[in-house]
C-alpha cells in the first residue's frame, strides 16, 4: 500500500473509531449456516468437499466425469463416486483437474470399482465432507490442510479392507481431456510417490504426490492397461494399484500431500503442514482457520435463509484462486520452468478473471486486501514468466479463455485502493503490452487453445475503432469489454505519471460508443465497411457464434461500466435510459436462436443474473432520477436466485463471482466500476453487519429492515447523509457506521 494512503487512513481511522480494541474472538456461528451443497445442483458446478481458504488441495467426491454439470466433478443428482481426487474447479463452465483420485472398496468384482451412496448419508462442513458408501459398507470422512489431503475409511467388513489409486482417472475425457504421463513408484507398503502429466483445459499440466497409509499394505496388484504387471515401478497413462490390509477395526488414515514441481516437493509440504496422523486435530485446525476468515463479516438477521444464503456466498467466495507453490516457494511457472518464489511473492492459479473482475476481487480489497495485492502481484509475475498478463490462467498454463484483457482491472483496481507498489511501472508495461496486438504473441501460440490470449480482435480495435462483426465472432462484447479495459490502463498511466500513455488509452476507451444504435438504443454489431449488421434480433443468442458472447443485445447494452454518464448522453435524457432499463426487465424473456448459450439464466425479462454481464445493470438506476427500482430489482434478484438447496445458485458460481455479488448486494453496496473506487448503495438484506477492515470496523445496520420495508430512504455515514447513493472506498476503510433507513414506501 502507498505510505502516505496508509497513515492518512490510519490517522482518520483513529479519529473515527477512538475506542476500536482488537477484535473478540467470533462464535461458530458462521460455521454453522455454511452449506457446501448450495449450488452442486442446476448448474451451479460447485463441490462440497474439503478444503481451507485459497487451498491447493480441494478433496471432493467425483460422482460426474464427463460433460457440462461434470465441470467440479460433481452434481448433486448422482448417487455414484468413482474417486475422492485432490483438486477441483468450483463453478467453472469448464472442467478440469481431478488429480490423484483414491477410493476404499470391500468385496467386488469390478475391475474398476465404483462407489454408490445416498445422500441422507453425505454430510459438509467448511474443511469437511463424510459419506457412507452402500455397496461396500464403508464411512468415509475427509478433511485437508492448504497442501495436503486427509482421508479416513472406517470400513464395516474388517477383513476387506482394500483401496484403489487410480492413475488413469481424469475429468472430462469426452471433452479431450487425458493423462499423458505417468511417474508412479511404491517405495515401500506404506509410501507411494509419483509424477503425472495431463492435458485438457489446461493443455500442459503437471501435479507431483506423495501418499501415506497410517499402516502397511497386506498386498498389492498393479494393473497396466488391463493386465497384471509385476512392478514397484509404473510408467504408463493407463493404470491402478490396488491395495489390501490386514484385517482390522481400526479405520485406515491415508495423506496424500500434492506439489506443483515433484515428488520431493510434496514430501515437504506432507512434513511441513501434516506429519501426524490425528484426523480430528486435524478437522478442529481446518475448522478454525474457516471460522477465521467468515468471521471477517459479521452479521445479524432474523432470516435464517439470509444467513444461510450469506455465509455459504462467503465461503464459496474463498475457493479461488488458490495457492499453487510448494512450501520450499518452488512453483511452475507460466514458462513451464521451476521458480524460486522471490521474497513476499506467492504464487496462485484459477484466476477467473472475466468473471471475478466485477465483485469477486473488489470484495477482497475489503475483507482481504493482502491477498488482493498479493494476488494482483502474481498476475504480473505471469506476464513477467509468458510475456502477457494471464486470461483465465490454470495450473501454469494460459487457456485463452473468455473476453479481453480483464487482468488489468484487477490491477487498476487494487492500484486505485493503495494496493499496489510505491512504482506501477512494472504493472503499467504488463497492461499496456497485454492491450496491445501483438503478432508475437499470435506465432508462439499458433493452432493453440492458448491462441485466445492475444485475439485478433484487439487487432481490429486498433486499426479501426471498432470490431467488424463480419471478420470475427462476438464483436460487441469483445468492443464493449475492451473499451472498459483500456480506461483501465489509462487509470494505471495516470497513476503512474505517465500522461501520453493515459491520454492514448483514455481515447480506447470511447471506442464503446461505435456501437451504439439510437434507434434502437442498443450495442449493435458493425460490419469492416461500417454498416450495421442486418437484421438486427436483439434477442438472438449462438453460443461462440454471435455478436454478443454468451449472451444477446439486451444482455450486453449497458456494459459501459466507466462511463455510465457518457451511455445517458448517448440516450439523450436520463429518463430515457430509465425507460430502457424497465424495458430491460420487464420485456419478453424468450431467447431466441437454436444454439442460444446455456449461460444465459436467471431472466427476469431479458435481464439475465445467471451470467456476469448482467451483475451490475440493476444498480445502474442509481444514475437515473428512480433509485428505488434498484431496491426492487435487487430485492427481487436475492430472494429469487439465492435458495437455500443444491440448485441454489442460478448459473455457473464461477469462481466465487456469483457469490460474491450475493456479499455485497446483502450488505448494501457495491462497486460499478473496478478501477474507480467508489461504491454505490442498494437494497441490504442484513439487518446489521460488522466488517472488519485492516484498521478498525465498519458497521452497517438496515433500520426497520423487512421484507415489506425493501426500499431505501436515505443512507447515513457517520453521522452525515449521503447527498446521492455514492462513497468512496477511503470513506469505507475509516470504518464506523453505514446506515440505511428502510420503508415500504417508494
Amino acid at each position: 500500500m502507498n505510505q502516505k494512503l496508509f497513515v492518512t487512513l490510519t490517522l482518520l481511522a483513529a479519529i473515527l473509531l477512538p475506542s476500536c480494541q482488537p477484535q473478540k474472538p467470533m462464535s461458530d456461528e458462521a460455521l454453522q449456516f455454511v452449506d457446501p451443497f448450495i449450488g452442486t445442483g442446476f448448474h451451479g458446478h460447485t463441490f462440497p468437499g474439503a478444503t481451507l481458504p485459497f487451498g491447493m488441495v480441494q478433496l471432493s467426491p467425483d460422482t460426474h466425469l464427463d460433460g457440462w454439470d461434470a465441470s467440479s466433478g460433481y452434481h448433486y443428482d448422482d448417487t455414484e463416486i468413482y474417486a475422492f481426487s485432490h483438486t477441483h474447479l468450483s463453478g467453472t463452465g469448464i472442467g478440469d483437474l481431478g488429480d490423484i483420485g483414491l477410493l476404499p472398496y470391500s468385496n467386488t468384482e469390478e475391475a474398476l470399482p465404483v462407489a454408490s451412496f445416498s445422500k441422507k448419508t453425505e454430510k459438509a462442513s467448511p474443511g469437511y465432507y463424510s459419506v457412507h458408501l452402500d455397496n461396500f459398507n464403508i464411512d468415509v470422512e475427509l478433511t485437508s490442510t492448504l497442501r495436503v489431503g486427509m482421508h479416513k475409511y472406517s470400513f464395516g467388513q474388517a477383513d476387506a479392507r482394500n483401496v484403489m489409486l487410480n492413475l488413469a482417472h481424469v475429468l472430462q475425457a469426452n471433452w479431450g481431456n487425458a493423462i499423458t504421463g505417468n511417474e508412479c513408484t511404491i517405495i515401500d507398503e506404506q509410501t507411494i510417490e509419483g509424477l503425472q502429466r495431463s492435458t485438457g483445459w489446461a493443455h500442459d499440466h503437471l501435479v507431483a504426490y506423495r501418499i501415506e497409509f497410517s499402516e502397511p499394505f497386506a498386498s498389492k496388484r498393479v494393473v497396466i492397461d488391463g493386465k497384471t504387471a509385476e512392478t514397484s515401478s509404473i510408467k504408463a497413462n493407463n493404470a491402478q494399484v490396488f491395495l489390501s490390509f490386514a484385517d482390522s477395526k481400526e479405520p485406515l488414515i491415508v495423506k496424500v500431500a500434492i506439489s506443483a514441481v515433484d515428488p520431493a516437493g510434496a514430501n515437504k509440504n506432507m512434513q511441513a503442514e501434516l506429519p501426524g496422523w490425528d484426523f480430528d486435530k486435524t478437522l478442529k485446525e481446518a475448522q478454525a482457520e474457516w471460522q477465521q476468515q467468515l468471521s471477517q463479516i459479521q452479521i445479524e438477521t432474523n432470516d435464517a435463509d439470509i444467513k444461510t444464503n450469506f455465509y455459504t456466498a462467503l465461503y464459496h467466495s474463498m475457493m479461488a484462486p488458490f495457492i499453487w507453490q510448494d512450501v520450499d516457494g518452488r512453483y511452475r511457472g507460466m514458462d513451464k520452468q521451476i521458480h524460486q518464489a522471490a521474497e513476499g511473492h506467492v504464487n496462485y492459479t484459477v484466476f477467473s478473471l472475466w468473471d471475478t473482475f466485477r465483485a469477486f476481487h473488489p470484495l477482497m480489497t475489503i475483507i482481504n486486501p493482502d491477498k488482493a495485492s498479493t494476488w494482483a502481484d502474481a498476475l504480473v509475475q505471469k506476464y513477467k514468466e509468458g510475456g502477457i498478463l494471464p486470461k483465465w490462467p490454470l495450473v501454469s498454463n494460459y487457456t485463452g479463455t473468455m473476453v479481453g484483457y480483464p487482468a488489468v482491472s484487477v490491477l487498476a483496481d487494487a492500484a486505485a485502493k493503495g494496493l499496489g507498489p510505491d512504482d506501477l511501472s512494472d504493472w503499467l508495461e504488463a497492461s499496456v503490452q497485454s492491450a496491445t496486438w501483438r503478432p508475437d504473441i499470435v506465432e508462439r501460440f499458433k493452432g493453440t487453445r492458448e491462441a485466445a490470449v492475444m485475439p485478433k480482435h484487439i487487432y481490429f480495435k486498433e486499426t479501426l475503432g471498432w470490431v467488424p462483426s463480419d471478420s470475427v465472432a462476438e464483436a460487441v462484447s469483445y468492443g464493449l469489454e475492451m473499451a472498459y479495459f483500456d480506461w483501465c490502463v489509462a487509470q494505471l498511466a495516470t497513476a503512474a505519471g505517465e500522461a501520453n500513455v493515459a491520454k492514448a488509452f483514455k481515447a480506447k476507451s470511447e471506442y464503446f460508443r461505435h456501437y451504439f444504435d439510437e434507434e434502437s438504443g442498443l450495442m449493435r454489431g458493425r460490419n469492416y465497411d461500417g454498416s450495421w449488421v442486418t437484421p438486427f434480433r436483439p434477442r438472438y443468442s449462438s453460443h461462440e457464434k454471435s455478436d454478443y458472447v454468451e449472451g444477446n443485445a439486451w444482455q450486453w447494452s449497458f456494459f459501459t461500466p466507466h462511463a455510465n454518464e457518457q451511455l445517458i448522453d448517448l440516450y439523450g435524457s436520463a429518463d430515457r435510459f430509465e425507460a430502457m432499463l424497465d424495458t430491460l426487465f420487464t420485456t419478453d424473456s424468450t431467447i431466441e436462436g437454436e444454439h442460444a448459450s446455456g449461460d444465459i439464466t436467471g431472466l427476469i425479462g431479458q435481464y439475465a443474473h445467471g451470467n456476469e454481464p448482467s451483475h451490475h445493470m440493476a444498480y445502474l438506476y442509481n444514475w437515473t432520477n428512480a433509485p428505488y427500482k434498484a431496491n426492487e430489482r435487487l430485492d427481487q434478484i436475492m430472494r429469487e436466485f439465492y435458495l437455500t438447496e443444491p440448485a441454489g445458485i442460478i448459473g455457473n458460481e464461477d469462481c466465487g463471482q456469483m457469490s460474491a455479488w450475493y456479499v455485497m448486494s446483502a450488505l448494501g453496496f457495491y462497486q460499478v466500476c473496478p478501477g474507480d473506487a467508489t461504491y454505490t448503495t442498494g437494497r441490504p438484506m442484513v439487518d446489521k453487519a460488522t466488517i472488519r477492515l485492516p484498521k478498525g470496523q465498519l458497521e452497517v445496520l438496515a433500520h426497520n429492515n423487512s421484507a415489506k420495508n425493501l426500499y431505501v430512504k436515505k443512507v447515513v455515514l457517520n453521522g452525515k447523509e449521503l447527498d446521492k447513493p455514492f462513497f468512496t472506498h477511503e470513506q469505507l476503510l475509516a470504518g464506523g457506521k453505514l446506515e440505511f433507513y428502510m420503508s415500504d414506501e417508494k
